[in-house]
């Protein structure tokens, strides 16, 4: 990214036709363009009917334009939001226009970014506006404004301020070893390590419940031709997504559908039937089955419920991904038959057993709606969390075996900086710039 001290300009609208388009502006020439593009400086904060005119003082178009001054804005620096006519053409002789008075181009995710380096916003808050823009489910949305509002970044601090006052602990303990604290026999310490190991604990599975929240979940749906996988994606998904005939072979491409399970976002993945010597077309089918199994979260497994002979799931999976026999086409059986130990019996005909298999799905994903109290997070804040979890184990079990106060120390100040790299306390420009990049131009 590029230095602080350019003005940066884009449409802060997708491309596309509509009624609406907006271009923000932010840096330190924004009163001056402001002043080119609109003949004065609007009042702070109000919404003010302006014709935007080109430096020649050639109509551009005409509608709102705001003015937020310098530190009281998104960015921190003094920014202008024009609210015109929704055309492509409009929105970008307007860019080109203020590009030509002194601004540049925008890079993905500048705005936050700006925001973040000048203390707007943390790295959470300015990764949930990026996550809230992208959320799949009424849940996810919900959880991605409670990380915007800070309620991750609070939970990250808390637990930081508890390792902060065990390293005080800890280090003052040994920096006064005339005092002869025994540190097994401190109470305090024992307590305080027993509340942080709890922290620990806690923040991890909430953070697990949002990255879930936040990244979705994918099943593939897979099994031998005419068991009924399509129809099982036309069941969970309520329409009809895929073609169902009595014909085997009839799926023959990648098919995804999107559900939610009370909040979780869930992407079904139907598949063309794995046999033996298909045909050429089917043949494509079967390799990109085979390759979406690759990359599922779980895998259902279909069986033919009328058919005793089936045997176990014989194709390669990666390690850690669990698979679930599902017999469908229980409407046709009887008794027993219709519910086996181990497996989820199903009627995608009639809708039998999908409350029992939708449920399933919630248990392999580990997910639990926890309502107000969720909050969205990413892979790097789980790795964060675990290298932070990690060192503050190392620490507590060299203090509990060989009573190394020292090691102790060093683990809880390394536990303390894997922390940091959660909010932004402890980052790298190489990590500002990966995340940054992932947003839209005008974020």
């Amino acid at each position: 990214m590029t230095g602080l001290t350019d003005t940066i300009v884009a449409a802060a609208t997708p491309p596309g036709t509509g009624g609406v388009g907006i271009v923000r502006v932010s840096g330190e020439k924004t009163e001056h363009i402001a002043r080119t593009l609109l003949g004065s400086l609007p009042e702070p904060r109000f919404a003010a009917h302006r014709v935007f005119l080109d430096a020649g003082g050639q109509k551009l178009d005409a509608g709102l334009a705001l003015y937020f001054p310098a530190p009281a804005s998104f960015t921190g620096e003094s920014v202008l939001e024009l609210h015109g006519h929704g055309g492509p053409l409009v929105i970008s002789l307007i860019v080109e226009a203020i590009v030509a008075m002194g601004a540049r181009r925008a890079e993905p995710g500048e705005f936050s970014q700006r925001a973040f380096l000048n203390d707007k916003l943390d790295l959470t808050q300015a990764e949930a506006i990026a996550d809230l823009i992208n959320a799949g489910t009424t849940q996810a949305a919900r959880a991605a404004l409670r990380s915007l509002s800070g309620a991750f970044s609070s939970a990250v601090d808390a637990l930081a301020e508890q390792l902060v006052r065990l390293r005080m602990h800890v280090e003052a303990a040994i920096d006064f070893p005339e005092e002869e604290i025994d540190f097994l026999s401190d109470d305090l310490l024992l307590r305080r390590l027993n509340e942080c190991a709890d922290a620990f604990a806690l923040l991890q599975e909430q953070a697990k419940q949002g990255r879930v929240l936040r990244d979705g979940f994918q099943v593939v749906i897979v099994g031998k031709p005419n068991v009924g996988k399509s129809s099982l994606l036309n069941l969970l998904s309520g329409q009809e997504a895929a073609i169902v005939t009595e014909i085997a072979g009839t799926t023959r491409d990648i098919l995804r559908e999107q559900i939610d399970i009370d909040g979780l976002a869930v992407e079904l993945v139907d598949t063309a039937g794995l046999r033996e010597d298909p045909d050429r077309v089917e043949e494509e089918g079967i390799r990109r089955a085979r390759a979406a199994l690759q990359s599922a979260d779980a895998v259902l497994w279909i069986q033919d419920a009328t058919d005793p002979e089936q045997g176990e799931i014989d194709e390669p999976i990666p390690g850690g991904v669990p698979v679930t026999a599902v017999h469908n086409k229980i409407d046709l059986c009887e008794g027993s038959a219709k519910q086996q130990e181990g497996r989820i019996g199903l009627s995608a005909k009639t809708g039998e057993g999908l409350p029992t298999l939708r449920q399933h799905i919630r248990k392999l994903a580990g997910y639990e709606n926890l309502g107000e109290g969720a909050f969205t997070a990413r892979k790097r804040h789980l790795h964060a969390l675990e290298r932070a979890a990690m060192h503050f184990a190392t620490g507590r079990t060299a203090l509990e075996e060989t009573r190394a106060g020292e090691l102790l120390a060093e683990e809880l100040r390394l536990s303390h900086q894997a922390l940091g790299e959660i909010t932004g306390a402890v980052s790298s420009d190489d990590l500002l710039g990966r995340i940054f990049s992932q947003f839209c131009i005008g974020k």
